[in-house]
């Protein structure tokens, strides 16, 4: 008896294959994987456990945490409005957010940002949970922050002030926050089952995260990467279960405080992610794909690589607001692939050359650059031939 529910269409089987071996060879507990072709899906693959506590088992639709997937979301609005002529990523921040324009931030742009090198990757005000939840807050936070580094000399991965500030340049143009400017124009639009701020009546159904034995722990709570994940302690990291961790529902929901957290706190199921990022590529249900050609160009050309301000190079490539093919990290299926990745091991990209949009969702959590969706990536890539 399989260990999986789904279909992949004549062709696809290696990517099944792989799937039912993640569960044997890896401590997975629930996991899905989703993947288009020329905008119609190939692969709908699910199994495993969605709440380890009560037994429930993931179904097909089975939404859960997908971290930084959420800088994915961010990014394509980004983008759409830069392709309506509304933003020019190579403007300021303060044309659009003028209170930005100060304190050594003038010279800042959304590019800059999208591909980690305004300087901003941490706030020094410390800001509590509530006030995080409040939006407003955080953005006077940004306002009165001061740059670590002069913009544009260095790179260090924006954790959630990536979020906070795109999505209030988001804000100013169209009047709605990130999460809600993506439903209006993208989510609801296409079905897709991906959110930042989750809906109160999609809470019971979600999948709920589990550690995975031996998984890294951060380090002391003043090193900036602590700083960056936790939003200076306001969020608890790992300590899913713990109030402010990744399970509990206020950090999640939309009608609960009316959270938001654009960086790095998307919801989504599998086929809600590979639809976002097949509608860029090459649209789906009957319509024109989101992002034009030469959109995706801007996007994938690199911006940011190597040694970042810390002094580590994890191998990662980014463009403007997107993970690039990155062989040593997350290697894709070419120059024209662009996505994110997840703090649990999901990830989800789209590729115009290939006509693809993918994504593996899962519940335990391994840790960015695990093996279980380059994998899947691999079989992916056998399958189309390339």
């Amino acid at each position: 008896m399989r260990a999986y529910s789904g279909w992949v269409d004549e062709g696809f089987g290696g990517v099944a294959d792989v799937f039912a071996r993640n569960f044997e060879e890896f401590p997975e507990l629930g996991a899905a994987t989703t993947v288009f072709v020329g905008g119609r899906k190939v692969v709908e693959l699910w199994g495993g456990v969605a709440d380890e506590g009560s037994g429930r088992g993931w179904e097909r639709d089975t939404v859960v945490p997908v971290f930084s997937c959420a800088k994915g979301l961010v990014s394509v609005c980004a983008h759409l409005l830069a392709q309506e002529g509304r933003l020019d990523l190579d403007a300021p921040v303060s044309r659009y957010w003028p209170e930005f324009g100060r304190y050594g931030k003038e010279a800042i742009t959304c590019r800059m940002v999208l591909g980690h090198r305004a300087g901003v990757p941490a706030l020094d005000g410390v800001l509590t949970f509530e006030e995080i939840a409040d939006w407003a807050p955080v953005i006077r936070a940004v306002e009165e922050q001061q740059p670590l580094w002069e913009p544009d000399t260095a790179y260090e991965y924006h954790g959630h002030v990536f979020g906070f500030l795109i999505g209030e340049v988001i804000r100013r143009i169209t009047g709605h926050t990130p999460g809600a400017y993506f439903r209006r124009a993208v989510g609801d639009p296409l079905g897709l089952r991906a959110w930042i701020g989750l809906p109160g009546a999609e809470m019971d159904g979600r999948a709920r995260l589990v550690e995975a034995e031996g998984r890294p722990g951060m380090p002391g709570p003043e090193h900036l990467l602590t700083r960056i994940v936790t939003m200076n302690g306001a969020l608890v990291f790992p300590g899913l279960d713990e109030p402010h961790g990744w399970n509990d529902p206020a950090l999640l929901g939309m009608e609960l405080l009316g959270m938001e957290l654009p960086g790095a706190g998307a919801t989504a199921s599998a086929s809600g992610l590979a639809g976002l990022y097949a509608a860029a590529v090459t649209g789906i249900e009957g319509r024109r794909r989101l992002l034009a050609p030469e959109t995706v160009t801007d996007a994938v050309r690199e911006v940011s690589s190597g040694k970042g301000w810390l002094g580590f190079d994890m191998g990662a490539r980014w463009g403007s607001g997107f993970l690039l093919d990155s062989p040593a990290f997350r290697p894709m299926l070419g120059e024209r692939s662009f996505g994110n990745d997840g703090a649990g091991g999901q990830f989800a990209f789209g590729d115009d050359e290939f006509g693809v949009g993918f994504a593996y969702v899962a519940n335990r959590m391994i840790g960015h650059g695990d093996a279980r969706a380059s994998r899947l990536v691999a079989a992916l890539r056998e399958c189309l031939g390339s």
